[in-house]
């Protein structure tokens, strides 16, 4: 496979037709090798509009979702940010010049990923992911679904950093974009998204009798 081709088609196709103007992010994304973010049995997908294979539970966010996420951040180079289970989101901010570490709860997914990362300059770090590493961040950014935004991912940035994460309660989840001010935490929704949720931010269900 022609995987620079891909790479571009990917762009024409996926972020651009969808309201993603950040040149930054086009030229990110045409740079990133995403065929080494997923599972190697996975690699003819790489560069599909699904969600795909990396480790375990691990899924990619389709490129169009993660674009627009990015985008509504308005990542800024020499920015301090925090990747937690969004491998791919941390290679394409590294790629606009920032200071990027990932994080995952699971190792394994840096067996897939890890080398990739280093390449790219980005700091791994294996927490649960409902305690962030570190603190002040510029921005957090998560390629999984969540039933509700984990109260520690707030605490974790600086004051006028930005979140941004899909909220999923039911079949379509939404995109949302989180400013920490000096009074709490403001919310903007989006966009539709439907990203796996991440099993171990899940409530476990209860039942009533």
């Amino acid at each position: 496979m022609d995987f620079t081709a891909e790479r571009k088609a990917m762009v024409d196709s996926q972020v651009r037709v969808n309201d993603v103007t950040n040149h930054e992010i086009h030229m990110a994304m045409m740079a990133v090798p995403r065929e080494r973010y997923c599972a190697p049995d996975r690699v003819f997908a790489a560069y599909s509009d699904a969600s795909v294979e990396i480790a375990g539970d691990r899924k990619l966010m389709p490129a169009r979702d993660v674009s627009k996420l990015l985008q509504a951040a308005d990542a800024r180079e020499g920015e301090k940010a925090l990747a937690i289970a969004a491998p791919y989101a941390a290679a394409v901010l590294a790629r606009m010049g920032l200071t990027v570490t990932a994080q995952e709860s699971d190792a394994a997914v840096f067996e897939v990923v890890g080398e990739a990362l280093a390449e790219d300059g980005v700091t791994t770090a294996v927490a649960p992911l409902d305690a962030p590493v570190g603190e002040g961040w510029d921005l957090i950014v998560c390629e999984g679904g969540v039933a509700a935004l984990p109260e520690a991912w707030g605490q974790a940035l600086r004051t006028g950093g930005r979140l941004v994460v899909v909220e999923r309660r039911g079949a379509i989840g939404k995109a949302a974009l989180y400013v920490k001010g000096r009074e709490g935490l403001s919310r903007r929704e989006l966009f539709d998204s439907s990203p796996a949720l991440l099993a171990e931010l899940t409530p476990a269900p209860t039942f009533a009798f």
